[in-house]
């Protein structure tokens, strides 16, 4: 089968076209006929192998994965002796291993039936960033103050059509690039961090920028407000934003403010409660633009370089 693979870790280059053999599915796992796949983050670290602690679970001297990928739409092919959930022709999304491919392996507890009312590639912008806002933006009560830091890319996208959605006032932090996207999903003010300081007092904060001092957050956040840390994006060569979030987890115990440093994981009862959110019309996944599989390095570089609003999307099938 055609897919990207991946045999040293650097910029995007590394990723290229090439063939491999179908994956054979185990007793547990799902074999998913791609239509598309979703670039994230995740994929950029497991390409570059940052931060390096990274590499413990990655592989030390190269991917211990050679297919990236895993936001994921498309059709069950086969299914594991042991797997009730699926059957051979759902049309499924969520998170698989080695997405960018035609065929991708993926377990039960990842997937969940496609809404109904998206095509393969905007489903494929869902799993992951989707998932991740839905919890970092949980309960949201109408009249909130919800400032979204990264408002325009994938995550950020979807926690500020949850926030709206929960009746919150949402202001949107982003490039100019992508200020006529992020008001196109409901933000009712938008700061343009390119011309103007961040300002305001805020009940929620969500930052998926990973780089702003966590006094600078706090210093915006109300007494007893709610500040969530989505991913480790920035800092160094060797942890990367994991320090930013370490330090979330020592101030916790001694403020009132509320802290958190998200790392989210792929269930299939968050991807349920999206397609629920999707199909009312609550939330639509922001595709900013779509690329062959044989463009999967541009993609990434795009990603990285932060050119493209919404979410990427790479169509397979």
């Amino acid at each position: 089968m055609r897919a990207i693979v991946q045999d040293e870790y650097g910029p995007p280059h590394v990723l290229s076209l090439g063939e491999v053999p179908i994956p054979t599915p185990g007793a547990d796992d799902v074999l998913i006929r791609v239509h598309a796949a979703g670039v994230d983050y995740g994929v950029w670290h497991v390409m570059t192998g940052l931060p390096l602690i990274a590499r413990l679970g990655f592989g030390l001297r190269r991917p211990r994965n050679r297919v990236p990928g895993m936001d994921v739409a498309g059709v069950v092919e086969s299914v594991g002796a042991n797997v009730t959930a699926f059957r051979p022709g759902d049309e499924v999304y969520g998170e698989a291993t080695g997405a960018y491919a035609q065929f991708a392996l993926a377990r039960p507890g990842k997937l969940a039936r496609k809404p109904a009312n998206l095509s393969f590639t905007e489903a494929a912008a869902v799993p992951v960033s989707g998932v991740t806002a839905l919890r970092a933006v949980g309960q949201v009560t109408a009249g909130e103050k919800v400032l979204v830091i990264g408002a325009g890319g994938g995550v950020g996208s979807f926690a500020t059509q949850r926030a709206v959605a929960g009746g919150a006032h949402v202001t949107a932090v982003c490039s100019t690039a992508k200020a006529d996207l992020v008001r196109s999903l409901g933000a009712q003010a938008v700061i343009d961090y390119t011309r103007e300081p961040l300002t305001g007092t805020y009940d929620l904060i969500v930052d998926i920028a990973g780089i702003r001092p966590l006094a600078l957050l706090r210093g915006l956040l109300a007494e007893r407000g709610r500040l969530v840390i989505v991913g480790g994006e920035g800092g160094g060569r060797w942890f990367g934003g994991l320090g930013r979030l370490l330090a979330v987890r020592l101030i916790t115990p001694f403020t009132r403010q509320r802290l958190d440093a998200l790392l989210s994981l792929t269930r299939t009862a968050d991807l349920d409660a999206l397609r629920d959110l999707i199909e009312a019309g609550a939330v639509r996944p922001a595709v900013g633009r779509t690329y062959s599989l044989a463009e999967a390095s541009t993609a990434v570089g795009d990603l990285a370089a932060g050119n493209a609003p919404g979410k990427l999307v790479i169509t397979v099938d």
